[in-house]
C-alpha cells in the first residue's frame, strides 16, 4: 500500500527554503510587486481570463510538467509564481531564466492571490507565440483538424491532445472558438497543445477555400441523410483531408456545411444519437491516419 509523499522535518524544510532563496531570480511573494501579480489573479474567472490574456499577450502554463513542455516548445517565460516545494523542484528551469522574475510563497499565500487551491503548486506566465501564417502552417500537411466555435475548454484540450497522439498535422481554430491556451485547455491536453502547429482562422468558412486551394478535400462532421460513414472516408484515403468539428450541441453551421467537399458521420448503435465532440475526434483521427 502506498504511504503518499514523505512528510518532510522542520529542518528539511528550513534547508529547502534556504536552496530556494538562493536562487537569484527568487523573490518571497508578500515582497512582489502587485503589478507584476496581475498575471495569476481571478484565474477562476473565465470569461475575465478568457479576454485579458490574449490582450496581455500571455498565457498561464499549470503544473512542472506543462510548465517545462511549454519552455521545451521554445515558448518564453514572463514571470513564475510557485510554492517553495515546487521552486525546488523547478530550480533547473529557475537557474536557466536568471531574467525572469520568481515569486514564491506558502501555499495559504499562493490561493490568496490566484483564487484556488493550486494542486500542482506551480505556474508560470508565458508569452504567447506569434502566430504561423496559414499557408506555412499548412506546408507539407496531410490532415488537419477544423474546431468551428467549439466553446468548452476541455473538448479543445481533449481534442488538441487526440490530434498529438494521432498524428493530426496541425489544428485550426475559428474566431469563436475557445483558446487553445486557456489554462484548462493546456492542463487537458497535458502540454501537447504546444506540441501541435496551430493557428486562429480569421475569416470562417471562407477560409475553406484557402484549403481547397491547397489540395484538401474538407470533411464535416456531421449527422446528415447524404453523410458518408466514416469507413467509406476513409477507404477512399484523400491525399489531403481537412476534418471539421462542430460546437457542442448545434454542431456544424448551415453555411459551414455547405462550403464543405463531404459530410461524415460515425454510425451508432443502442439507441445513441452521437459521441461527444472531442470522443468523436479521436475516433476520426484514428480511422483517417494516413495508411
Amino acid at each position: 500500500m502506498s504511504r503518499g509523499p514523505k512528510q518532510l522535518t522542520a529542518e528539511q524544510i528550513a534547508e529547502r527554503a534556504e536552496r530556494v532563496y538562493a536562487i537569484e531570480s527568487v523573490t518571497p511573494l508578500d515582497q512582489a510587486p502587485e503589478q507584476q501579480l496581475r498575471y495569476y489573479t481571478q484565474l477562476t474567472d473565465v470569461k475575465l481570463r478568457s479576454a485579458l490574456e490574449p490582450q496581455w499577450g500571455i498565457y498561464i502554463a499549470e503544473s512542472s510538467k506543462v510548465i517545462r513542455r511549454a519552455l521545451a516548445a521554445g515558448h518564453q517565460p514572463v514571470s513564475f509564481l510557485m510554492s517553495e516545494k515546487w521552486a525546488d523542484d523547478l530550480a533547473d528551469v529557475l537557474r536557466e531564466h536568471p531574467g525572469t522574475p520568481a515569486y514564491v510563497g506558502s501555499e495559504e499565500q499562493l490561493e490568496q492571490v490566484t483564487g484556488f487551491h493550486l494542486h500542482r503548486g506551480a505556474l508560470a506566465a508565458m508569452a504567447r507565440p506569434a502566430p504561423q501564417p496559414l499557408q506555412e502552417l499548412l506546408s507539407g500537411a496531410r490532415r488537419v483538424a477544423i474546431l468551428e466555435d467549439i466553446v468548452d475548454h476541455t473538448n479543445v484540450g481533449a481534442i488538441f491532445r487526440s490530434a498529438a497522439a494521432l498524428d493530426v498535422d496541425a489544428v485550426l481554430v475559428t474566431p469563436r472558438c475557445a483558446d487553445p491556451l486557456y489554462r484548462r485547455s493546456i492542463r487537458v491536453s497535458m502540454g501537447t497543445v504546444f506540441q501541435v502547429p496551430w493557428a486562429r482562422l480569421q475569416s470562417w468558412p471562407t477560409d475553406l477555400q484557402t484549403l481547397h486551394e491547397l489540395g484538401f478535400r474538407s470533411a464535416a462532421m456531421a449527422l446528415e441523410e447524404d453523410s458518408l460513414s466514416l469507413d467509406e472516408l476513409a477507404a477512399r484515403g484523400d491525399e489531403k483531408l481537412a476534418l471539421i468539428l462542430g460546437t457542442e450541441g448545434h454542431g456544424l453551421s448551415p453555411r459551414t456545411l455547405a462550403a464543405c467537399n463531404d459530410t461524415v458521420m460515425i454510425p451508432m448503435s443502442h439507441g445513441v444519437d452521437s459521441l461527444n465532440v472531442a470522443a468523436a475526434s479521436a475516433v476520426a483521427f484514428w480511422e483517417t491516419r494516413p495508411r
